[in-house]
């Protein structure tokens, strides 16, 4: 699989496995994070002068209902305070950025009603400047120095490029798997080292001295690569092409040929690039987890209430993210038959054992 430079497009549009339409997981993680910003941005006020325009960005914000949410919590987070201490609240200069074939035209015919929003809570539209910013993150996009707070919200756990030669040491897999060897493994963790590394140097150029930045993305609770905390949900993707091999629908070949630009890291692996990199200081690391069905709000902790319908919602969230990805590799035509045996195959896992998504969550601050 060739190199993809940056986080994958989701699906566009707004059909059923649209990301549009499958986006819960991410505003119900990014909910959960919230108190995390708020101390962030309270901690950085703190020790510094407010800026007469504040500028802010949103590293891989897609198209979707979550684009203009981060943002809105930024402007009520600041405002909110400058009220309890009585000062006047700064102009917000917004950057939206994205890989160029995000749809940015559905994002700018948004802001009128985001705008229109603002002015109900009591916020002046006129104090908020957005903008698209395409470009990857894996490289420059801003000035020097002039960025006060950036955030980004599961983007960092998408590589810039699948790992050298896992055609040929990760066969009939599309992502570590309990039966991937050893230099697999190594692998993944070697191109996301080079990636956040790249990533937290890039950043570090343009923001402030005292900026801060807060990134969330999905990682793993224990040190075992091939958990079932990060692996098993492309594991039962796995399986579902697999079986399609066997119906004939796919050469087993492209199989062997296709695996995910993607590693979930352990929490020391996050620090020790961190500490290794040097320009940030390491404010904060929290881990949370969130069910694969973001909807299942049952408080069992054995297995979802309906297994079904969980499936399909996994399976569309999933969906939604690796369509792109999937559809440039295997072609269209075995999509929907696809995510019917994904679906099905998650649903026989959630009967037995309801499993989570781990987030971790990290608050830096440049040196």
């Amino acid at each position: 699989m060739t190199a993809i430079i940056g986080v994958p497009h989701m699906n566009a549009g707004d059909g059923e496995t649209s990301y549009a339409n499958n986006s819960l997981l991410q505003r119900v993680v990014i909910s959960k994070a919230r108190p995390i910003m708020e101390e962030t941005i309270e901690n950085m006020f703190s020790t510094t002068i407010f800026p007469g325009c504040f500028n802010v960005v949103d590293l891989g914000c897609s198209s979707g209902p979550n684009t203009l949410l981060v943002i809105s919590e930024i402007l009520d987070i600041i405002h909110e305070m400058c009220q309890q201490v009585n000062r006047k609240t700064p102009e917000f200069q917004m950057f939206l950025n994205d890989l160029p074939g995000n749809d940015f035209n559905t994002i700018f015919k948004s802001l009128p009603a985001f705008y229109k929003q603002r002015k109900l809570k009591g916020s002046s539209s006129k104090s908020c400047f957005i903008s698209g910013v395409p470009g990857s993150f894996y490289g420059r996009l801003f000035p020097s120095r002039s960025i006060h707070f950036m955030h980004s919200s599961y983007s960092l756990h998408w590589l810039s490029e699948v790992p050298e030669n896992l055609e040929l040491n990760n066969k009939r897999n599309i992502y570590m798997a309990k039966s991937s060897p050893s230099c697999v493994y190594n692998a993944y963790l070697e191109q996301f080292q080079r990636d956040f590394s790249l990533f937290l140097s890039l950043r570090s150029e343009e923001l402030v001295c005292g900026g801060r930045i807060m990134l969330t993305f999905i990682g793993r609770s224990i040190t075992d690569p091939s958990s079932k905390d990060c692996c098993y949900l492309w594991e039962l993707l796995t399986k579902s092409l697999l079986e399609l091999v066997d119906e004939g629908l796919v050469e087993e070949a492209e199989v062997d040929s296709f695996n995910l630009p993607y590693y979930t890291p352990y929490e020391d692996e996050v620090r020790q690039i961190v500490l290794k990199q040097g320009s940030f200081h390491l404010d904060k690391l929290e881990i949370f987890g969130v069910n694969w069905d973001p909807s299942d709000y049952v408080s069992s902790k054995r297995c979802v209430f309906n297994e079904y319908s969980s499936g399909k919602n996994v399976a569309n969230c999933i969906r939604a993210v690796a369509e792109p990805m999937l559809a440039n590799h295997f072609g269209d035509s075995i999509i929907d038959p696809l995510f019917a045996k994904y679906a099905t195959h998650v649903a026989e896992h959630l009967a037995v054992e309801k499993t989570k998504h781990i987030n971790i969550v990290i608050s830096m601050t440049k040196k």
